[in-house]
C-alpha cells in the first residue's frame, strides 16, 4: 500500500517567476552591456565637459547674462540626452536585433511584466545617473562663476528642483524612445522615429503662423523637458507642474502602444 505525499512547497517554488525576479533580471542585463556604460559615461561626459566650457568662458555682461544659471551650466544636457534617449532604444529594440527578446519572453511568457521591467529599471538608472551627473557638473562651474553675475548656490530658490527637473526630462525622453524600441523592433528605425518625430517636428510645426499650434507646442516632449531644467520660469514655455504631466502623458502613451504590440505581435 501506498501512500499520496504531496511535494513540499519549496520544492516548486525556488523558480518561481515573480515581479521582483524579472526585475533583477533586467537590472543585471542591462549592466551587463557595455553599450549601457558607453552611452551613460557618453552623457556625463558631455554635459559635464560643455558645463564646464560655459562656466570658464563666460563673462559678466555677455550675451548669456540673461540666461537662468542652472540652463547655462547645463547646456550640455541637450547632448547628453540624445546618448540616453540611444540607452532606452538599445534597451528594448537592442534584444530584438541580436534574437535575445526570444529567451526572455520563453522565460516570461506573460509579456508585459518585460515591459514594465525594462522601464522601470531604465527609469532608477537613468535618473540617478544623471541626477549625480547634473549636481557634479553644476558643482564644478560655479568655482569658475564665483565672481561673475551668474554665481549661484546649490541651496538658493529653485535650484535643486531644477536640476532634478533637468534629470527627469532627460529620463522621461529616454522613457519615450523605450517605448518606440519596444514598438518598431528596430534600433535605426527607433533612432529615426525619435529624431524625425519627437525632435524635428516641433520645430517644423512651429513655423506655422498659428497661435494654437504654438500653445501647443510647450507641451511638447522636447519643450516640456526644457521647461523643467531652469530655475526660474522661462518666457512662454509651460509651468513645470503642467510641462511634466505632458512628458508622463508622452511616456505613457509610447509604453501604452508599444504594450499593446507586444501583445499582439509575435516575438
Amino acid at each position: 500500500m501506498t501512500t499520496a505525499t504531496t511535494p513540499a512547497p519549496y520544492a516548486t517554488t525556488p523558480y518561481a517567476l515573480t515581479p521582483r525576479r524579472v526585475l533583477r533580471s533586467e537590472w543585471h542585463k542591462l549592466w551587463s552591456l557595455r553599450s549601457t556604460w558607453i552611452t551613460l559615461l557618453t552623457a556625463s561626459a558631455l554635459v559635464l565637459g560643455v558645463g564646464l566650457l560655459m562656466g570658464t568662458t563666460y563673462t559678466s555682461g555677455g550675451g548669456d547674462s540673461d540666461i537662468d544659471t542652472v540652463v547655462l551650466v547645463l547646456y550640455g544636457t541637450l547632448l547628453g540626452q540624445l546618448c540616453v534617449t540611444v540607452l532606452g532604444i538599445l534597451v528594448t529594440a537592442g534584444e530584438y536585433s541580436t534574437g535575445m527578446i526570444r529567451a526572455t519572453l520563453t522565460a516570461v511568457p506573460r509579456r508585459l511584466p518585460v515591459l514594465w521591467a525594462k522601464a522601470a529599471v531604465f527609469t532608477a538608472v537613468s535618473f540617478a545617473w544623471m541626477w549625480v551627473t547634473a549636481l557634479v557638473t553644476f558643482a564644478s562651474a560655479q568655482p569658475f562663476l564665483s565672481d561673475t553675475d551668474q554665481a549661484t548656490a546649490l541651496t538658493d530658490p529653485g535650484v535643486l528642483g531644477a536640476i532634478a527637473g533637468n534629470s527627469a526630462g532627460i529620463t522621461l525622453l529616454g522613457v519615450i524612445a523605450l517605448g518606440l524600441g519596444a514598438a518598431l523592433r528596430s534600433v535605426p528605425g527607433s533612432i529615426g522615429a525619435f529624431i524625425g518625430c519627437v525632435l524635428v517636428l516641433p520645430e517644423v510645426l512651429g513655423m506655422l503662423p498659428y497661435d494654437a499650434v504654438d500653445s501647443a507646442l510647450k507641451y511638447f516632449p522636447t519643450q516640456a523637458a526644457g521647461a523643467l531644467g531652469s530655475a526660474t520660469p522661462i518666457p512662454g514655455a509651460a509651468d513645470t507642474g503642467p510641462a511634466l504631466l505632458a512628458l508622463c502623458l508622452w511616456a505613457t502613451a509610447s509604453l501604452g502602444a508599444a504594450a499593446v504590440l507586444l501583445r499582439r505581435r509575435d516575438a
